[in-house]
């Protein structure tokens, strides 16, 4: 046999011609298996090596010579295979074995490259791929200049990512993604570096592009939007870690809880040394396909790059709501939900563990509490494996006790969070305006303190106390917006009022809340008409609005007539009005002479009189409100108009007269009747006199602030009269200081006055109006309101305390006895039996239940170092390699505000420096240790002290002027600092 060199070496002596063809045909016949390599054989020649070996004669003229494969390829420069070759016409399939053992015997042609190929499981067969997947690689940098590269439909996405790192010489530690681009405009992420470029469904022609991400933590793909303009941006380097993050609209929620995980030291560390990517688990069916994860990493290493003043999360946000759709949108959200979500959604997209084998859980039995921990922690790695089950999981003793049979059934169960109860007070303090029978009193502000579940007749009697007023002539409403909200009961529950709620107490006469008799309770409203025309509704009319605050007055059923009514509110209302002498006496003037006059004065008046300061009682409620206190009202006047005798309340308001004339009334179904109705419309005049309107409300003695009231009465009786006006007529009349008119619940819409004998009818709501009616409304603050509220303040340990208190389960939630065979309300304790790495405790701070619900303001004082846990932990330590269990403080995530609305922000360590820094979504500052204890903490992150290290750099040290990063050297003050976080966010 004639030997060859070939670029593969020489080839060695064969067998014989007989033993040959045994061999290679023995290995021919083996079955094809996934992920085996076949070689390509010239057709040709491979048949003259049969006639060669089968002819017995080693120096036949049919020698095949070299393997020669050159009809194979398509030319000899880029020995690319032709297209549509036929298996057994152009080439025949050898497995590896037969093709190596055929190199050593005969060589093969120089600088031509071996066609070898693997076996593909396809869905429908297993087969030799002998046309690959060729595939053009890039870098996102230079799309332009491209390689191609063949790979197997077997390959994994690992092989091309290899591929191109060496083709363009990216470096192995530069942090790179992959993208499949199968057209101009469409690109697809290759997350899973594991699949094949099979269920990848890369072909032929299509492209792969390799992007590598920047140094401040952005891929150049998805760069983020900045605070500051880019030039500055590019230019910062600041303290890594110190980077706010941007409000997208109610985000502050998730913002608090990223940076409280964002300075958790192991979990942080864990994704900038990008750890993450070998444990990325994308067919874990309770994952998120590793998007979670990843999401999480890009704004970790934008936030750690020290490039950044703030970034935006919006990817990350859009990840969030698009696998929990409770965080779509931009609603208000609880920073505690959003991380028990997002630790969750790590551990699952990062578990070490892709097959999860079912586990079936024991009960204790009796045996020991240590041989029954050790196989629950076992159980529970066996289906739970990842940094977060390293970093964040504990393990907790459950105990139920039947109280009928008393089975003791024992659990461990693991824990990613505590939380903790906080101690409920059984009080409440609640403010209050009481309004007086007397018409010369001011509304009084009172403190009270009242049972947190009792009723509105617990509060009257409290009241009751201080005024010395029986509590059943006491009348408790909410006002809201210059009318009444909801007129209470005596037996509803307190849980029904909040504590911004402005609550008016007023008080009546005898009898007339509980008993049915012979008065009726009115609801008065002041209203005023404007000086302006208002042309938009469609009439020449003035328009008129609610001012002040309302009144509740009981009035005998004999007396609801007009002049009856006018007498009866002209006393009630002496603070603000007094009767005109006999004497005073007014002409009534043309409209225009009226026009001139409201143009002049406001509310009776002069300009210069009328910038008297007034104050209103209590804070307002959000506009948001309004419809559904409209909704309110009108089902309490439904229950009024339906029995008037039983509930005795009718409306009542005060409001501006009018010198229009009678414009009568028209009624429509399912409507209030409009129009004037105006008890004293024959007598009512313009009015260019307000001698009988008196100014009110100084904060001197009593004595002085009549003679001032006086003074400016005066004054303004004088500015009247000089006034110019054209009469038509010259009827002297007694000036009307106000008129009454029946309205909607709403004070808006008139409604006719009712019986033709000048009585109001019971079935109708009933208002009063003002004409020229100075109301400079102020109230005065009991002593109690001096007493400073005094804010409950407890330990930590107390509600670690609490925690471990042994409870009886609620009836919604019984426990199934395996002896009894039936539900039951066991008793339940759970103890602490080991501790992670990283403790967070949840202060429960939100109380819901079935009757009330409340945000606990109570201060927890919680240390900065030294937490420690041996009282609470059930596993005592039993050799010195038991790990210790003090704790310091790292971060605290803060909710500042009420149930319905609030902002969330977060201090937090700095675990390169150990700088404190108050983080308000996109703004840093620096913080003080003293400042981090607040009635705002949330939540508490812990890190176990032999696991904490020292500081790799020196803390920042703060000026007085601003220093070169962002971070402001003005310290956050604790309640007082984060004022302006306390308002609903507005983003």
């Amino acid at each position: 046999i004639m030997a060859a060199n070939s670029s593969t070496g020489s080839a060695t002596e064969p067998p014989g011609l007989e033993t040959q063809w045994r061999e290679i045909d023995n290995l021919n016949q083996q079955q094809l298996r996934a992920g085996d390599s076949w070689y390509l054989l010239d057709k040709r020649w491979y048949d003259q090596w049969k006639e060669y070996v089968h002819a017995g004669d080693q120096n036949s003229s049919s020698y095949p010579g070299k393997i020669d494969n050159t009809e194979l390829y398509e030319d000899l420069e880029s020995y690319h295979l032709k297209e549509r070759l036929s298996e057994n016409e152009d080439f025949v399939l050898v497995p590896a074995e037969a093709w190596h053992k055929l190199l050593s015997w005969y060589d093969m042609m120089d600088d031509q490259p071996p066609l070898e190929r693997k076996v593909v499981d396809l869905p429908s067969t297993v087969k030799v791929e002998v046309y690959p997947v060729e595939i053009y690689l890039c870098l996102s940098s230079n799309m332009e200049s491209t390689v191609s590269a063949c790979f197997s439909r077997a390959d994994k996405i690992h092989a091309i990512h290899q591929k191109i790192r060496q083709h363009l010489n990216v470096s192995e530690t530069a942090e790179s993604r992959l993208w499949m681009r199968s057209t101009d405009t469409s690109s697809e992420r290759l997350r899973n570096l594991n699949m094949t470029v099979l269920d990848a469904c890369l072909s032929s022609g299509m492209t792969v592009i390799m992007e590598i991400r920047n140094a401040d933590g952005t891929w150049p793909t998805s760069r983020p939007q900045i605070m500051r303009n880019s030039a500055d941006e590019d230019s910062y380097r600041g303290p890594p870690g110190v980077c706010g993050l941007t409000n997208l609209g109610n985000t502050c929620f998730m913002n608090s809880a990223l940076q409280c995980l964002s300075n958790t030291p192991p979990l942080t560390e864990y994704f900038l040394r990008n750890s993450y990517l070998e444990e990325l688990n994308f067919t874990n069916p309770l994952g998120m396909k590793g998007e979670i994860a990843e999401a999480y990493a890009d704004v970790i290493k934008q936030m750690w790059s020290g490039r950044h003043y703030s970034v935006v999360p919006r990817v990350f946000k859009t990840k969030v709501g698009h696998f929990a759709s409770q965080f779509l949108g931009y609603q208000q959200h609880d920073s505690q939900e959003l991380l028990s979500f997002l630790l969750d959604g790590l551990h699952e997209d990062l578990n070490r563990v892709k097959k999860k084998e079912y586990i079936e859980l024991r009960d204790a039995d009796g045996r020991p509490d240590q041989e029954v921990a050790e196989e629950a922690w076992r159980n529970h790695l066996r289906r739970n494996d990842s940094v977060i089950v390293d970093t964040f999981h504990g393990l907790f003793k459950s105990t139920l006790v039947c109280p009928e049979c008393n089975k003791v059934s024992v659990t461990f169960d693991p824990f990613c969070y505590l939380s903790v109860p906080l101690p409920v007070s059984k009080e409440r303090v609640m403010e209050v305006f009481y309004v007086s029978l007397d018409p010369t009193a001011k509304p009084t502000q009172y403190r009270l303190i009242v049972p947190k579940a009792g009723r509105v007749i617990d509060l009257c009697t409290a009241l009751s106390q201080a005024t010395g007023v029986p509590p059943n002539q006491m009348a408790v409403a909410d006002v809201f917006n210059h009318r009444f909200y909801r007129i209470y009961q005596a037996d509803e529950s307190l849980s029904c009022i909040l504590d911004r709620d402005d609550i008016f107490v007023y008080q009546l006469s005898s009898g007339c809340v509980d008993q049915e008799g012979e008065e009726v309770v009115m609801a008065i409203y002041m209203r005023e008409r404007s000086h302006y025309r208002d042309y938009g509704s469609g009439s020449n009319s003035y328009s008129t609005s609610l001012f002040g605050h309302p009144l509740l007055i009981s009035v005998p059923r004999a007396q609801c007539t007009r002049e009856d009514l006018y007498q009866l509110l002209l006393k009630r209302l002496a603070r603000y009005v007094r009767p005109l002498d006999p004497s005073e006496e007014v002409e009534e003037e043309e409209e225009e002479d009226e026009e001139e006059l409201y143009k002049a004065q406001t509310n009776g008046v002069s300009d210069d009189e009328g910038e008297e300061d007034s104050e209103e009682a209590g804070p307002s409620k959000k506009e948001e409100e309004t419809q559904e206190s409209s909704q309110a009202k009108e089902q309490n006047n439904c229950q009024s108009e339906a029995s008037p005798s039983s509930e005795g309340e009718e409306r009542a308001e005060e409001e501006e007269s009018s010198s229009e004339p009678d414009r009568g009334s028209s009624t429509e179904e399912g409507q209030s009747a409009s129009g004037s109705t105006d008890t004293n419309s024959q007598d009512a005049t313009d009015g260019d006199q307000s001698a009988g309107v008196e100014p009110s409300g100084k904060e001197e003695e009593d004595e002085d602030e009549d003679e001032e009231e006086e003074e400016e009465a005066a004054s303004c009786a004088q500015a009247n009269k000089r006034l110019p006006g054209r009469r038509r007529y010259t009827e002297r009349q007694k000036k009307a200081l106000f008129t009454i008119q029946a309205v909607n619940s709403n004070g808006t819409t008139e409604r006719g006055m009712g019986e033709a004998d000048g009585g109001f009818s019971f079935s109708c709501d009933i208002s009063v109006a003002n004409v020229f009616f100075m109301f400079i409304q102020k109230y005065i603050k009991h002593q109690s309101m001096d007493v400073p509220h005094q804010q409950i303040t407890v330990q930590l340990q107390e509600c670690i305390e609490l925690f471990t208190t042994v409870e009886t389960l609620e009836e919604e939630n019984p426990w199934y006895c395996p002896t009894c065979k039936k539900h039951q309300l066991a008793t339940k304790k759970l103890d602490l039996w080991s501790l992670p790495e990283v403790l967070i405790i949840h202060l429960k701070r939100f109380s819901y239940t079935k009757y009330s619900r409340e945000k606990l303001d109570t201060i927890v004082e919680f240390p900065l170092r030294d937490l420690d846990f041996s009282g609470f932990l059930l596993k005592k330590t039993v050799n010195s390699t038991e790990p210790p269990c003090r704790y310091d403080l790292i971060s605290v995530s803060n909710h500042y505000g009420g149930l319905r609305d609030g902002h969330y922000t977060s201090y937090a360590r700095n675990k390169d420096n150990g700088q404190w820094y108050y983080f308000d979504d996109s703004k840093v500052t620096y913080a003080r240790e003293e400042q981090i204890v607040t009635s705002a903490a949330y939540l508490l992150f812990y890190q176990r002290q032999d696991k904490i290290r020292q500081p790799s750099v020196p803390p920042p040290v703060p000026s007085s002027s601003q220093p070169e990063n962002h971070v402001s050297s003005q310290t956050h003050d604790g309640m007082d600092g984060a004022s302006s976080c306390v308002s609903m966010e507005t983003d």
